[in-house]
């Protein structure tokens, strides 16, 4: 059995300190900016990779961050296994009785700005694909439909902080950006399944159809049956096994297995490990204590892993397009915005209520991250492609909430003014 030598153990080791150590201290930075760790995260990764480091001292860059041999295969295994962990702990913020209970409003809102932004993010690509950067026309439908996709999911996790920093999570319209975007999710990557499946799959033994009939099947029973079973089972494992190691060695246990059994039918792992964290998020025996084990455990050691590689194999000043940053955050803005204003108005919102939810509805953050680097790795997309979609979701991350803050003080004033 092939195994790592001596100076690629070391380099290995070296990898990890330094990723997680500058991740660590840039992360701290963006906090005291009052923005979300996961920015300073990615510049860590642009810091480290071929935009900076690598300039700076390729010979360096090179020896420290090989893009070939086994350490690299090992460091990318680490990769793989923190995008996982990341969507398990985007599942486990997902409240299926909140959603429900926010009914047909959330639907409203949910389904405008879902369908809107993607009819915007789908024509452009569809239309002029050579501007997007498409050079395989096979893709051409595959590649619009990603892209429509991207521009379409709002970021669970980034919001919820937003609204915590802001006070407003418990408040209507809190609850109401929560419960769409929950909705979002959902169908977003139920979406994203039929395009990973269209963009081939490695396994080669299902088609398209079997993969999608696996896929709905494996959805509603982990969200039926699953989540039942989950909710009996929990209540042993937290009264016979050992608090909170018995948990969450399982818990870990369920995520990869679901990931594995995903993977292997012709969608990719991630989504498995999201439909699994909805089921275990969703029972009444799994403690916020228990949730915030897993969330500190997976933030602050996995996702930084993550997030730093977007930058440590992509030059973010080579593969940096203006025109195309600059159409794709339009159509992120225009197309959420309106979507999400749209849906509230219709559900009887006032006008600053429903600003603040089409505001609020534009986060965009990890997931869209993840697409874009499934998307890169699948060859689907290339590199100024990737980079357009990373800055547009810094950019929505930075202005989402003082924008969101604004909405909700004139809508405050506007109230008092009429009383």
């Amino acid at each position: 059995m092939e195994k790592l030598n001596h100076s690629e153990v070391i380099n290995l080791l070296l990898q990890l300190a330094i990723i997680l150590g500058v991740a660590r201290l840039l992360a701290e930075v963006m906090r005291r900016l009052k923005q979300p760790a996961v920015v300073g995260e990615i510049l860590a990764g642009v810091l480290l990779g071929p935009t900076l480091f690598g300039r700076l001292a390729p010979e360096l860059w090179g020896t420290l961050f090989p893009t070939s041999g086994s350490s690299a295969i090992v460091l990318d295994g680490f990769f793989q296994i923190a995008v996982v962990l990341l969507l398990f702990i985007a599942g486990l913020e997902v409240e299926l009785d909140l959603v429900i209970e926010q009914g047909k409003k959330a639907a409203n809102i949910s389904l405008s700005a879902l369908i809107i932004p993607f009819i915007l993010g789908f024509i452009g690509p569809f239309m002029a694909p050579e501007f997007y950067g498409l050079t395989d026309d096979r893709n051409h439908l595959v590649f619009a439909l990603f892209i429509g996709t991207t521009l379409s999911i709002t970021a669970l996790p980034v919001i919820a902080r937003i609204l915590m920093d802001l006070n407003i999570f418990k408040t209507r319209t809190g609850m109401l950006i929560i419960a769409s975007a929950m909705i979002i999710d959902i169908l977003g990557w139920l979406i994203f399944t039929v395009i990973l499946s269209m963009m081939g799959s490695e396994n080669g033994h299902m088609g398209l159809g079997e993969t999608i009939g696996l896929t709905m099947g494996f959805t509603l029973a982990m969200l039926t049956i699953g989540r039942a079973l989950i909710n009996k089972i929990l209540p042993w494992i937290n009264a016979r096994l050992a608090w909170p190691g018995g948990l969450l060695s399982l818990s870990m246990a369920l995520c990869f297995l679901a990931a594995a059994f995903t993977e292997w039918i012709g969608i990719h792992a991630i989504f498995g490990s999201f439909i699994v964290g909805i089921a275990l998020g969703d029972s009444v025996h799994l403690s916020e204590r228990a949730k915030e084990i897993v969330h500190h455990f997976i933030n602050n050691i996995f996702a930084p892993l993550f997030f730093v590689s977007i930058g440590l194999h992509v030059n973010f000043i080579e593969s940096f397009n203006f025109p195309l940053v600059v159409v794709l955050i339009i159509t992120a803005f225009v197309g959420k915005v309106i979507g999400g204003y749209g849906g509230a108005k219709i559900s009887g919102l006032s006008k600053h209520d429903s600003l603040a939810i089409g505001f609020g509805m534009n986060t965009h953050g990890t997931l869209e991250v993840i697409l874009g680097a499934i998307a890169l790795q699948a060859g689907l997309i290339e590199n100024q492609l990737f980079v357009a979609i990373v800055i547009m979701v810094l950019v929505t991350i930075i202005i989402s909430a003082p924008l969101l803050k604004m909405c909700i003080q004139l809508g405050a004033q506007a109230k008092k003014d009429s009383e």
